[in-house]
């Protein structure tokens, strides 16, 4: 099997950009990882487009000022896991030998969109049944909060901890929609959304950002050492019973094995970690889902400090969802690019402590379609 390596990455800042359209932001993080790559856009013989809220034929439109005819793009729309998603398919064509170089860019511009960001489909039984009830996103999260907090027997503080850790850890990413440091105090006292979710517990839903990767099968020869993905999963959920476990999260578990599998290791071997931390709760579950610790000891991992920027498996350094914020289908290749920065030893003021020579990045997407997620992704990194 062909490798796959990651040559060259870049990334816009998240945030509002008042200024910028969603094809600025696209052409910043694509020039920039191609940059990075010491490549020229001659050498890239496809685009990937990972993208929600954007429309049709998106990356064609995005692109068309570089000057690209005749270069086939392809877009995906797979939730808030359209960019990893993305990233998975152009490995397809690199491993079946349909091209050498590409580039998988995600974008979204969710501060211009207008009407909410996540809107309920009623036409379908299952989604139109929690529209009914103002079943959100925060609300299901809520939900696994509550019986996360019940079942383990650890308090609110707990889930605060998680926001307090991200923000730390986004207050050092120049890249980051949220910038400020928070406390516990401050977590639990900002607006309440849904029992037990704070404000502070949610990440960013109004962002705009993008990043891009460069994949190639040849061996990058640059300043930098090679990046490999040594394993990439993608899997749908299946449809949720009456008596599933609200906390198992199967999908992402399922994900993980595969791509561990793949990768031919197992989780004590990560040394980094980006996930889907779209809500405190999310950070735990995912923890247990992913292996990094057994069922019910999510809680545990988090207080010991393990998951800290200078613990033994440091989790969601740029600051994640939480507060990177969360720009759907920039989302994934940006937790690629983070990773491929922290094994790289090039991620500023963030780096880990840890020398780390495998990462993880894994992302969800779809959380209210009557499965247990309609996407969920597990890419491996490598050096």
């Amino acid at each position: 099997m062909k490798d796959i390596y990651i040559s060259g990455v870049a990334m816009t800042r998240f945030g509002k950009h008042d200024q910028a359209s969603m094809q600025d932001l696209a052409q910043e993080a694509v020039l920039g990882a191609v940059a990075d790559a010491s490549e020229t856009l001659d050498n890239v013989e496809a685009f990937y487009c990972g993208n929600v809220f954007g429309g049709m034929i998106l990356g064609q439109v995005l692109l068309r000022d570089l000057a690209l005819a005749g270069v086939p793009v392809y877009n995906i729309e797979n939730a808030c896991a359209s960019g990893a998603s993305a990233v998975h398919l152009a490995m397809h064509a690199l491993r079946a030998g349909v091209y050498e170089t590409v580039v998988v860019f995600g974008v979204e511009q969710l501060t211009k969109l207008g009407g909410g960001t996540i809107p309920l489909q009623l036409n379908d039984y299952k989604t139109g049944l929690y529209a009914e009830q103002g079943m959100v996103l925060p609300a299901v999260y809520a939900m696994r909060g509550t019986r996360y907090l019940h079942e383990h027997g650890v308090t609110s503080e707990v889930l605060a901890k998680v926001a307090v850790k991200n923000r730390y850890n986004g207050s050092l990413n120049p890249y980051a929609q949220t910038r400020k440091e928070t406390t516990v105090d401050e977590v639990l006292g900002s607006r309440m959304i849904a029992d037990p979710l704070t404000l502070l517990q949610c990440c960013p839903s109004a962002v705009d950002g993008s990043a891009a990767l460069v994949l190639t099968t040849r061996k990058p020869q640059g300043r930098h050492a090679p990046v490999r993905i040594i394993g990439s999963v993608v899997q749908s959920g299946i449809r949720e019973q009456h008596d599933d476990d609200i906390l198992d999260a199967e999908i992402t578990a399922r994900a993980a094995r595969l791509a561990y599998r793949q990768a031919g290791i197992g989780p004590s071997e990560v040394d980094v970690v980006e996930l889907h931390d779209a809500f405190t709760i999310a950070e735990l579950i995912y923890y247990e889902a992913l292996g990094l610790c057994a069922p019910g000891e999510g809680a545990a991992l988090l207080e010991s400090g393990e998951t800290s920027l200078s613990g033994r498996i440091p989790v969601s350094p740029s600051g994640g969802l939480l507060a990177k914020g969360h720009p759907l289908g920039a989302t994934g290749v940006a937790q690629m690019t983070e990773i491929v920065w922290q094994l790289q030893r090039r991620a500023g003021d963030r780096q880990i402590t840890k020398h780390a020579r495998i990462g993880l990045a894994q992302c969800t997407g779809g959380g209210i379609a009557g499965v247990d997620h309609a996407a969920s992704s597990v890419h491996i990194l490598s050096l």
